[in-house]
């Protein structure tokens, strides 16, 4: 795999914009990656709502096309060494264009800040000369705002999901940026390099890494639906999927949609899960994790 490719490069099929636009565009296209995989348990796709009733694919790409700048403003902040103020500020900003957009429905919050901050990484590893790979990106991070994460990541968030995380002794998603997203460097990273380097085509890929991610992450969005049964009811099922052999055998995704159909009924949606799902594919299109 060639990971240390100069970040330029990630423009190259984009050669009349800018890299912050590069960047930004990657990110939305990441978050439509997310929105357009099924089967995806309890997640909103094209094919249905999932879990939500106050919520569709219509709703989600409002949502994707209200904060598409975002990426991009965010980017050139990191490429300006921003402090973590900054980007906070650039955040709750998005997050209430967002909000505008879908009518006061929360769709992409998580992404706001996940995949903000992965922007901002990469506009600063282009300042600073630095790889496009994930390694790089994650102490590019970890540089420049890992002390402002830690800081952020002691305080108890008042969102449903901070709330959820601290009433079950689960690592809330502030705590786990300023571990520096080992979910996503650590798991889902490599869960989408692998199944692509097997020879997996996008959907099967996509699917066995949401499903890689299920498996071991706190996922506050699913505690908050479901408690902490939820959490490990789906845990469990995601360990087991994989186990069984993921999306490449035979009835693979057959498997993944009787899954999808538990979830609905029990009311759970792993919306933290989906973060990091479009997170990896965002750094596919960054690192060329498949080359």
């Amino acid at each position: 795999m060639s990971t240390a490719r100069p970040l330029a490069q990630v423009g190259a099929a984009l050669p009349s914009l800018p890299l912050a636009h590069a960047i930004g565009r990657a990110a939305t296209l990441a978050l439509y990656d997310e929105l357009a995989l099924a089967p995806k348990p309890g997640l909103v796709s094209f094919a249905d709502s999932g879990s939500h009733d106050d919520m569709d694919a219509r709703t989600f790409m409002r949502s994707l096309l209200a904060l598409r700048h975002y990426f991009v403003q965010i980017a050139l902040l990191g490429e300006a060494h921003a402090p973590f103020d900054a980007l906070q500020a650039c955040g709750i900003a998005a997050e209430a264009r967002m909000l505008k957009a879908t009518g006061g429905v929360n769709t992409h919050r998580g992404a706001v800040f996940t995949l903000g901050l992965l922007c901002a990484a990469a506009g600063a590893a282009r300042r600073d000369g630095g790889p496009a790979c994930p390694a790089g990106l994650r102490s590019t991070l970890r540089r420049h705002w890992g002390d402002a994460l830690q800081a952020r990541g002691g305080r108890i968030s008042p969102l449903p999901g901070g709330i959820a995380a601290h009433r079950h002794g689960l690592r809330s998603a502030s705590q786990e940026a300023a571990l520096g997203f080992p979910v996503l460097f650590e798991t889902a990273v490599p869960a989408l390099r692998d199944a692509l380097r097997r020879g997996l085509g996008p959907q099967q890929a996509r699917v066995d890494t949401l499903f890689a991610v299920m498996a071991v992450l706190d996922d506050s969005n699913l505690a908050h639906r479901g408690g902490l049964e939820g959490l490990r009811h789906a845990q469990h099922a995601a360990r087991g999927f994989l186990a069984q052999g993921g999306a490449a055998r035979p009835a693979g995704l057959e498997a993944a949609q009787a899954i999808h159909r538990d979830f609905v009924a029990r009311r759970l949606s792993p919306g933290g899960a989906a973060d990091m799902l479009a997170a990896a594919c965002w750094m596919q299109r960054i690192c060329g994790l498949a080359a």
